[in-house]
């Protein structure tokens, strides 16, 4: 039954009906009762209808297909009357679609593949319906959290024209009025010089500016792309005073537990040998005072170094750099600490202060040397090569390696995992580092060990 129902049995029926229709009407011309007409009106009427009954057989078959034309109209007309409705329907619903209405829906009346189209296609525009109902939703909670972020946010175009800013942003640049349509360049031109060159700049910045008395320091990050194939900018200005304030608090904090703790770790056993040392005298005992007095001047030295590393890491000068050459450099670093040189070293000689280069060298192979003593193994290793615009100078051990925790925290100052540490060794060469230009980084190496990596710019031409 279903398949008499659907198209292609439809279609068979109708040819079949005028294959029927076309047999019987050349029978009814040649048989009957077409010829029994003719003879009974040429006979009994006198009527000369011989001209009919002469046509032969080309001549009826050309009367029969004359006479099922209207009839082959007609059946075509109720074939594809539906299928000139459907697509119709189905075209405006395709206009609706690349309009953005997707509440177009056609009626269902068959039950043939012409039904199973058109419910297929409702279904699709429910589908769409309810996707963009979600869509809208999301957008609508997306919108929502950046108009009240208080992150500031300003998207350009190319013609660096405002594009979308939210609340924050309009606070920020213009008392809270829109600022969609207008010039960026304009609206900031008479903000503060320290904000119009982070803008300027086209990366990310740290700058503080005066605001309503008081200093604001914001974070700018910028970043490029493409939206609907034009470019476009999206600048964040999100304000740090408070998380900077926060961060210089938990630092001091850091820096008081650490003095505080080294301090009475030297004060309280120069306490104790002072009172000793009192006692001894008293008694006359003063053969053990020269042990006393000893071991207070060590601990007074150790403290006196400790307290040194602190002025150091806090008054470090801004670099001297120059042109160094490798071998007289690699030469004068080779008298205070050791090392095996790996691989051929650079044709240009580097640009740096080799002073503090030398001191983040020399506390990075000491350092290297105390992890491979606990690895088992002292094999320190030094490696000079040119990236690019850059010189990365490696220092390699094989010790044990660093935990992620450990990686990620072993830069900050006063961060150490040694008992006598002061945390101040690498984070102190970091701060060389970056005043040079350049960057740190420490990984750990795949086959066992710790790598440090140094990438430092090169002279500039």
């Amino acid at each position: 039954m279903r398949r008499l129902n659907s198209l292609e049995g439809r279609l068979t029926g109708l040819l079949v009906l005028a294959g029927v229709c076309g047999a019987l009407l050349y029978a009814g011309m040649t048989q009957w009762p077409l010829p029994q007409v003719i003879a009974w009106a040429h006979t009994d009427l006198k009527l000369d209808l011989r001209g009919p009954a002469t046509l032969g057989v080309y001549g009826v078959l050309v009367v029969c297909l004359v006479l099922l034309l209207p009839l082959a109209w007609w059946l075509a007309h109720g074939v594809m009357g539906p299928l000139k409705r459907l697509l119709r329907a189905l075209e405006g619903a395709v206009a609706s679609y690349r309009d953005g209405d997707f509440s177009f829906s056609i009626a269902v009346r068959r039950s043939d593949e012409l039904g199973e189209l058109i419910r297929m296609h409702n279904a699709l525009g429910q589908t769409l319906r309810e996707q963009r109902q979600h869509l809208a939703q999301r957008e609508l909670l997306l919108d929502t959290v950046v108009q009240n972020t208080p992150v500031a946010l300003v998207l350009t175009d190319a013609s660096s024209r405002i594009a979308y800013a939210n609340i924050a942003a309009r606070h920020l640049f213009n008392e809270g009025r829109s600022l969609n349509g207008l010039s960026f360049a304009e609206v900031i031109a008479d903000s503060p010089e320290a904000l119009r060159l982070a803008v300027e700049s086209n990366e990310d910045a740290l700058f503080t500016v005066d605001m309503d008395g008081s200093e604001e320091t914001f974070h700018l990050s910028q970043r490029s792309f493409r939206l609907q194939g034009r470019p476009h900018r999206l600048q964040l200005f999100r304000r740090m005073t408070r998380e900077l304030s926060r961060q210089e608090v938990a630092a001091w904090k850091r820096v008081i537990r650490v003095v505080s703790h080294e301090l009475n770790n030297s004060l309280a056993p120069i306490s104790s040998l002072a009172h000793s040392g009192a006692e001894l005298a008293r008694r006359g005992n003063l053969e053990r005072l020269p042990g006393v007095f000893a071991t207070i001047g060590e601990r007074a030295r150790h403290l006196h170094g400790f307290i040194d590393g602190y002025a150091r890491f806090a008054k470090l000068p801004a670099p001297r750099q120059a042109a160094v050459e490798w071998p007289g450099f690699l030469e004068s670093l080779s008298l205070h600490c050791q090392f095996r040189l790996e691989g051929p070293l650079p044709g240009q000689p580097g640009w740096f202060d080799p002073a503090q280069i030398e001191q983040v060298l020399i506390n990075l192979v000491k350092n290297a040397h105390e992890a491979a003593t606990e690895g088992g193994d002292d094999d320190v290793t030094l490696a000079i090569s040119t990236v690019g615009r850059d010189v990365r100078i490696e220092v390699a051990d094989r010790g044990p390696g660093m935990s992620q925790n450990v990686l990620a925290q072993a830069l900050l100052p006063f961060y150490s995992t040694k008992r006598s540490g002061t945390g101040l060794g690498l984070a102190l060469a970091r701060e060389i580092v970056e005043a040079h230009g350049g960057r740190i980084a420490l990984a750990n190496r795949a086959d066992g060990g710790l790598r440090v990596t140094l990438l430092l710019p090169l002279q500039p031409a």
